[in-house]
């Protein structure tokens, strides 16, 4: 799949890998992918980027990671399973907190030591990539090019897309951005069931 790559994907992968390795984290996840094509210049992409604001609130969207991964990795979805069962998340991870110190539930701060070699994908990137395959044959384009890996991002269930969501990146949104207006003239509502549909 990888030779269907264009150049820009390309170095998007590759900077996901490096944006691992400058963390510390053993494999390469939906978040590293996301900050890699934050520092991709040029493209599709990079103009939505741009025209989003994401480039602007960079700081905001790390928060939003670190906060995520305070919580276990838990999306906005589990948070709200578990209060509607009667589970304060906040009030365990305060627990869990005050036992083992700050962050302890970070599965990347628990896992960080020096590495090298090859670092694995996890499973949600590996999900990314072959849903970006679909992002493009879905719109006939014969190449994956770093515009589909965005919007396979906000299309795959998880923390990053809620984290995109929160900073008006929903698949719509980052459609409309990439290729002007929607088709179907949508008003935002549905962006995740529309995007898995599209990337699923």
């Amino acid at each position: 799949m990888f030779e269907r790559f264009t150049r820009g994907a390309r170095a998007t992968v590759k900077g996901a890998v490096a944006q691992a390795e400058r963390a510390g984290a053993g494999s390469v996840t939906e978040e590293h992918l996301l900050l890699a094509l934050l520092e991709q210049e040029g493209g599709r992409a990079a103009f939505a980027v741009t025209a989003l604001g994401l480039h602007d609130r960079r700081a905001s969207l790390d928060a939003a990671f670190a906060e995520a991964r305070r919580r276990g990795g838990l999306t906005k979805a589990d948070t709200d399973a578990l209060a509607g069962i009667g589970i304060d998340l906040g009030a365990i991870v305060s627990r869990v907190e005050g036992a083992h110190g700050e962050g302890a539930l970070d599965a990347d701060r628990r896992g960080r030591r020096w590495w090298s070699g090859h670092r694995p994908f996890t499973p949600g990137a590996k999900t990314v990539l072959e849903n970006a395959l679909r992002v493009a044959l879905g719109r006939g384009d014969r190449f994956i090019g770093e515009e589909h890996l965005l919007l396979a991002l906000t299309a795959k269930p998880g923390v990053v897309a809620d984290v995109l969501a929160d900073h008006g990146a929903t698949y719509t949104a980052v459609q409309r951005a990439l290729y002007g207006s929607v088709a179907d003239g949508g008003d935002g509502e549905g962006d995740a069931g529309q995007g898995r549909a599209q990337a699923g």
